[in-house]
């Protein structure tokens, strides 16, 4: 089986939404510029109306003599410009199936693209292969990687995108959510260090109460987003802690790994980040500065399924937790599957964002009373849904 052809499919629909649907965004390393604090997020450009949001989204189609093609998204047009302009040519005519050779050469022809957009394509492109090799042994892909080690794995709830600053929603939402069966839920701060006292006690009410609404029970998680300094980040730590988060998350830009392991050493709430690392090496650094209690690859960031893996186990060396970043439920099922359940006992379940990232799946996957069911259909279930689809064109730079 030779690969033929990587189709670069752009593909346009409007989902339907009960209203806005992006109601708040989330602090950003960039609002230390106050032009760019009070700034709403550039997905609120995509509504339509109340009842509609415009999604334009990328994926990759891997074809073979064999008729067998595997898929993978979404992405940007950067990456995909990636995929069809520096990567084609490394791939075309070459043995789908052997993704640890294609990897490696698609990692030592992109010297310049370690991180970023560039590993963002070595990423969708291993794990289009992976859906491929599925698809071809007629296997769901985590059976190929071992597992599964469970017939289901509890999802927490990842809130991005809801109301934070309005407390009445927040509580709403939060029942809302428990009463799906989610017994854990990550929130995203709106403030940071530029925002001054005000801002540091609306994170802390905001914390309050959810602890106060979800009970004593209940996992809930806090994400900062790269948007914090060590000294907002330890004061907050320490106005926080009485209510006993799970992790306190992405707490400074991931080049600042001493800002992490110093943050670790000055509180009890596990950290956990890496979100915006790359591959295993960027991540040896983490472990290694005894930086976090919790890493979170992005499978469609930091190097595909196949790096994944290999952080992974990495990670268990030293007895650590991986739960990948929720930008995939797809992937993330068949990682999690593979898994010890001590090691990954939760898969992050993005509300809003799995919307629109599965929104041209012919069959999305979503949590049941809390819980993701591990596939057992043929590869990773990427196939595109035609009737979502109102407009298709192929790359044409």
């Amino acid at each position: 089986m030779k690969i033929t052809n990587l189709k670069l499919r752009k593909v346009t629909g409007a989902m339907e939404t009960s209203d806005v649907f992006w109601e708040e965004r989330l602090a950003r390393p960039i609002d230390v510029y106050p032009e760019y604090r009070r700034a709403p997020m550039e997905e609120m450009a995509g509504q339509i109306d109340d009842r509609h949001l415009r999604i334009t989204a990328w994926f990759v189609q891997i074809e073979t003599n064999e008729g067998v093609s595997g898929i993978a998204g979404p992405m940007n047009e950067a990456v995909a410009f990636i995929i069809d302009r520096q990567l084609r040519p490394i791939l075309t005519g070459k043995d789908p199936a052997a993704t640890e050779l294609l990897w490696d050469q698609m990692h030592r022809l992109l010297v310049h693209g370690r991180q970023g957009e560039a590993m963002m394509a070595v990423s969708a492109v291993d794990c289009a292969l992976w859906d491929l090799k599925g698809r071809w042994l007629g296997q769901p892909v985590h059976r190929l990687l071992g597992g599964p080690t469970r017939q289901e794995v509890p999802a927490y709830a990842s809130m991005l995108g809801y109301a934070v600053e309005d407390l009445g929603l927040v509580r709403e939402r939060a029942l809302a959510v428990q009463a799906q069966g989610y017994r854990a839920q990550k929130w995203f701060f709106r403030h940071g260090p530029m925002s001054g006292p005000d801002g540091m006690r609306k994170n802390v009410e905001m914390v309050r109460t959810l602890r106060q609404t979800l009970g004593n029970d209940d996992e809930i998680m806090l994400d900062c987003w790269q948007s914090w300094d060590l000294t907002y980040a330890v004061r907050m730590a320490r106005r926080i802690e009485e209510f006993a988060p799970r992790w306190l998350e992405e707490c400074a830009m991931p080049d600042r790994i001493d800002t992490y392991r110093q943050l670790r050493q000055r509180t009890s709430i596990p950290i956990s980040g890496a979100e915006h690392e790359y591959t295993r090496w960027g991540f040896k650094r983490f472990v290694d500065a005894d930086a976090l209690d919790v890493l979170q690859p992005d499978i469609y960031w930091a190097g595909g399924l196949s790096e994944t893996l290999k952080i992974a186990a990495y990670a268990t060396v030293h007895d650590l937790i991986t739960i990948p970043h929720g930008h995939s439920t797809p992937a993330g099922i068949h990682f999690s599957a593979t898994q010890s359940p001590i090691h990954t006992p939760y898969q992050e379940y993005l509300i809003k964002w799995n919307e629109i990232h599965q929104f041209f799946l012919a069959e999305p996957l979503k949590p049941v009373n809390g819980m993701i069911q591990v596939p057992e259909t043929p590869g990773m279930g990427m196939e595109l849904d035609p009737q979502k689809i109102e407009h298709e064109e192929q790359a044409n730079w």
